[in-house]
């Protein structure tokens, strides 16, 4: 009999991350071990982020390395969103379709050089890729263990960081830079999923800690913080940022198209403004385009904005305090209409520490997702249901000007 077993590996920053991480409790993310949290309260790490800057160890993602004459030509046939746009030096957040027009995946490609580019991914992706290169001048390099990521996330992460790497100070929104740290080599991208200001630091993972410890030492005095995913799922939640498996699913792994989404359902409609000038043949295009000509979207992905008076007129009346829970719930949720039609579901809740409201990224339809739409969003109450008026508001529900000044 055959025996198997499930590998999971540290991050080439381990060795510092677990020396920090006083709760010793892990998740498992893409095979790899990734913190929690480091300390009791996972909110004291998500204020040092909207406050000051957290670090946070993004190592897991996926990494594809493109290079070639014919890098941008394929790549531009299998991205949804026009690769052509982003020059050497920037990056883009992008998605890959199905025929079908059906989101596979999102990703952040980097063009860091001509004929180079570095595609991240939350799922396995490689073999996707390689199968449809065919005759073209382009190869595809699986680079994932080679590179160690460091997010640098909040408002005093470019000032931290420019003192290491100057050109930082200089680097635009979705910008790339280079520089040294200690003489190591790293590419520096505006990027991150916190939806503040924030930077991520790739370094070869022999160095990794190398640049770890230096970064770590010039962040003394800053309110830094390491912070784990449950801090990151709060602040992706108020930045409008969707999840994989909890806000959309793969259409590689659904099992029917109740759990498939097109990138217009998602709220990506912003990608595709150009499409009538655009040339491309890329894959689901056709779909893409009838569904925007035909108006066939089931859903809208929107925000959405608890009542606070009804919500607590609601508790009050079962003789409950409120609960004002800043944990993510990830789970479907029932929003109705205001004559009790069932209109969408929300698929991440919590309690927003900055904002303090409850909020909500939800599936709404179409011609119920305008601003100020009021919806009722379902609750459990004393183990029945509930239903709260809440108000749908445009994504994000936390922008900051640093973001991208």
């Amino acid at each position: 009999m055959l025996a198997f077993r499930l590998m999971i590996r540290p991050t080439p920053f381990h060795p510092r991350t677990s020396a920090l991480n006083e709760t010793g409790l892990w998740s498992h993310w893409a095979g790899h071990l990734a913190a929690n949290r480091y300390q009791e309260s996972d909110k004291f790490e998500y204020f040092a982020v909207r406050s000051a800057a957290g670090i946070f160890d993004t190592s897991p993602l996926y990494k594809y390395r493109f290079a070639g004459r014919d890098a941008e030509r394929f790549l531009a046939g299998m991205l949804a969103r026009d690769v052509r746009a982003c020059p050497p030096g920037h990056a883009q957040y992008t998605t890959w379709l199905d025929d079908r027009g059906y989101v596979m995946e999102d990703g952040v490609i980097q063009h860091r050089r001509p004929d180079e580019y570095l595609l991240t991914s939350a799922e396995p992706n490689f073999g996707y890729f390689a199968d449809r290169i065919g005759r073209l001048g382009v190869t595809i390099e699986d680079v994932s263990s080679q590179i160690g990521t460091i997010a640098v996330q909040g408002p005093r992460s470019r000032e931290l960081l420019a003192r290491l790497v100057p050109s930082v100070g200089e680097t635009p929104f979705f910008g790339i830079t280079t520089g040294q740290i200690g003489g190591i080599g790293v590419t520096v991208s505006r990027t991150g999923y916190t939806g503040d200001l924030g930077y991520e630091v790739w370094v070869e993972a022999a160095d990794a800690l190398t640049v770890w410890d230096i970064l770590w030492e010039a962040a003394d005095g800053y309110g830094v913080l390491p912070f784990g995913l449950a801090a990151l799922y709060m602040l992706r939640i108020e930045a409008g940022l969707l999840l994989l498996a909890v806000d959309f699913d793969s259409s590689r792994y659904a099992f029917n198209d109740a759990h498939r989404s097109t990138p217009i359902e998602l709220g990506w409609s912003w990608m595709f403004k150009g499409l009538a000038d655009d040339d491309r043949a890329f894959i689901g295009r056709r779909a893409l385009e009838r569904e925007l000509a035909d108006r066939t979207s089931r859903w809208r992905m929107s925000g959405l904005v608890v009542d606070w008076e009804d919500y607590d007129r609601v508790y009050g009346a079962a003789g409950l305090i409120p609960p004002k829970v800043h944990a993510p719930v990830h789970e479907d949720w029932m929003i109705y209409d205001e004559a009790g039609a069932r209109v969408g579901y929300a698929t991440s809740f919590m309690y927003s520490p900055v904002l303090q409201r409850h909020i909500a990224l939800g599936r709404v339809r179409p011609d119920l997702a305008k601003v100020g739409q009021r919806v009722q969003l379902e609750f459990t109450v004393d183990h029945h249901y509930e239903k709260v008026a809440a108000n749908v508001v445009r994504l994000p529900f936390f922008n900051p000007e640093r973001k991208t000044g």
